[in-house]
């Protein structure tokens, strides 16, 4: 049996993989591993959701298992998972749920948990609660039956949050948002104009049904197209539950991740407060951030792809930022989450402090061009261990040199090998990974 949890909760169709029965156990079984229940306080919980229509069937049905459990819910409503994840910690809940799908398209939906402190779960803690789902354990009655109810100011607190993280005001920004018709379409405009800014939102009226729809962090063309009509500084885009980011710069020339963490890191260096000089990401992160950061005195430490790891690399060394080049960027002295707002309202406080244009503050950071072939082979392990496929990566590593990178990745899923090069020229990058891909196709 496939395990029921992936890289970010549990994800699928709603109603149909993910459905209300399937919601109702799983939150019920959260509860009991989650909440302790050591007699000591009433356990708590708090739920939000993304906009999309399915999350309201849901929540409905995560609220149902947490109180059958003798969980009491404080239900957040429509509210950005780094909200959620804030307000686990704030109002001292020993656990959360966020009920999202992120940048996936509106009919799929999916659960994520935080544990007390608003922390995602490790892999055991998820088999536990996986566990877990065909337990008989006994239930609560009568008053010992979870309530549920709704917190008002739960949007007002995380806006407030935010403000008192940036270090200054954004008096004088004129930007465009996208908030992908997603869980940020009231927070975002909110919190960057009472940062000072001067805000056009777009895809800011979600309707259930039209979240990620052309729009967001996977679509950038309309933003670009905002910008340059709106004349604004920048753009800043979103994904459905509001944990990524992504910019334009004035020009409409895309800021991905990498660029964005290149800046941060540098602003928070100035600041004295990037510890040990050291930036985490993932081994998907561009060359050329890599160059620059060693050209600033910066290190860099790799981890695989996923945030959970980026974050446990952050805890493990007491470092103060990571990321991934799709636009999760952490900053753990700040939030326990990616956070797609505060990394938007850092990013346009650096601009606004130092005068500079978003396109200057990135130009730090040259961009090589990056070529990615998925290979499907009979055996991911038989490339692994080819000294064929090493001896090619090793030719392909030798003609770059410094001025390039080889990557070969096995999918953690299908029969695949993901071949990445990384060269001066696209031309060089294309040819490199063809042969490579040549290779793993013949050996797997």
């Amino acid at each position: 049996m496939a395990r029921l949890f992936g890289t970010d909760g549990v994800r699928g169709l709603a109603n149909s993989d993910l459905t209300p029965e399937l919601a109702l156990t799983i939150a019920a079984s959260a509860a009991r591993v989650l909440a302790g229940h050591d007699g000591s306080h009433r356990p708590v919980a708090v739920v939000g959701r993304d906009p999309r229509a399915s999350g309201e069937m849901l929540q409905a049905a995560v609220c149902a298992g947490l109180a059958s459990a003798g969980v009491d819910v404080m239900q957040v409503g429509v509210l950005p998972t780094p909200g959620v994840a804030y307000l686990v910690n704030e109002l001292g809940a020993d656990l959360g749920v966020m009920i999202s799908a992120s940048h996936n398209p509106m009919p799929d939906n999916g659960i994520k948990f935080f544990t007390a402190g608003g922390h995602k779960l490790a892999d055991a803690i998820e088999d536990e609660i996986e566990a877990g789902l065909n337990s008989a354990a006994p239930r609560p009655t009568g008053a010992a039956v979870g309530r549920v109810y709704d917190i008002a100011d739960a949007h007002d607190r995380y806006v407030a949050h935010l403000l008192k993280s940036i270090p200054n005001r954004l008096d004088g920004l004129r930007v465009v948002v996208d908030c992908a018709n997603g869980a940020a379409w009231a927070a975002a405009p909110q919190a960057y104009r009472e940062a000072g800014a001067e805000v056009i939102a777009i895809h800011a009226l979600p309707d259930g049904e039209n979240i990620n729809d052309g729009c967001g962090s996977t679509h950038l063309d309309q933003l670009r197209e905002a910008v340059l009509a709106e004349g604004a500084d920048l753009g800043i885009a979103h994904d459905g539950d509001a944990d990524r980011c992504l910019a334009v710069d004035s020009a409409g020339n895309v800021i991905d991740g990498d660029h964005i963490m290149a800046v941060l890191a540098l602003a928070l260096k100035d600041a004295g407060e990037l510890v040990e000089d050291t930036l985490v990401v993932t081994v998907m992160s561009n060359l050329g951030l890599h160059l620059a950061m060693r050209d600033a005195g910066i290190a860099l430490r790799t981890t695989a792809v996923g945030d959970r790891y980026v974050l446990e690399e952050l805890r493990n060394g007491g470092y103060s930022l990571g990321g991934e080049q799709s636009g999760h960027v952490l900053l753990p002295g700040y939030a326990t989450t990616g956070d797609g707002l505060l990394t938007a309202m850092r990013l346009m406080a650096r601009v606004t402090a130092t005068g500079k244009s978003l396109a200057d503050l990135a130009g730090v950071m040259t961009q090589l061009p990056q070529v990615l072939i998925n290979v499907k082979v009979a055996d991911k392990a038989t490339v692994a261990a080819s000294s064929q496929v090493s001896a090619a990566v090793a030719a392909v590593e030798a003609e770059l040199g410094d001025t390039g990178r080889v990557l070969l990745r096995p999918s953690g899923t299908e029969q695949l090998v993901r071949v990445m090069v990384e060269a001066p020229t696209h031309e060089a990058a294309q040819s490199a990974a063809e042969r490579l891909s040549k290779v793993v196709a013949d050996v797997g």
